[in-house]
């Protein structure tokens, strides 16, 4: 049911991504192409992970997309889940709980201590899910993010 992506699968993964932005109303947000998806994930050196959800006739129904972070208060890395997604014809079929299954065994197998991710406020259906697997909303903290003007000012010459 879960497997690691192969580079024949970055369409689907790519078609996957947008359909989860459609979904958390930000399609417009989405600049990835299939080639920097396929060069983050298979390139020289791959700066994110993937895994594939299938169902019963070995159809792609969901994937998890991740990569390594460190915590310098346990001293280890661990997994950021930066995407996790099905298919809504797939959902409540277990594909979602074996990718979460699938990625805290990579991190009990390499001795890492965490597996975060981020999930939208109104997105009770996913808070619901992720609760019920023990998952615990780390309230006490705040996202914040630089992107595209605020961030090119940031790092550019004269840097704000």
């Amino acid at each position: 049911m879960i497997r690691t992506a192969t580079p024949a699968d970055v369409p689907v993964v790519h078609a996957m991504i947008r359909d989860l932005a459609e979904y958390e109303k930000a399609l417009d947000e989405v600049r990835t192409t299939p080639e920097q998806l396929h060069e983050a994930l298979f390139g020289e050196r791959p700066a994110a992970f993937a895994h594939i959800a299938e169902d019963a006739a070995g159809e792609p129904v969901g994937f998890a997309l991740w990569f390594l972070n460190f915590s310098t208060w346990r001293g280890v890395h661990g997994i950021y889940l930066e995407d996790l997604y099905v298919r809504p014809e797939a959902r409540g079929g277990g594909h979602g709980k074996a990718l979460l299954r699938e990625l805290a065994r990579i991190c009990v197998e390499r001795g890492y201590e965490r597996l975060e991710w981020s999930v939208l406020n109104w997105n009770k259906p996913s808070i619901d899910f992720y609760e019920s697997l023990g998952a615990r909303p780390q309230d006490e903290w705040t996202v914040y993010r630089l992107t595209d003007g605020a961030l090119a000012a940031l790092g550019g010459p004269a840097g704000v």
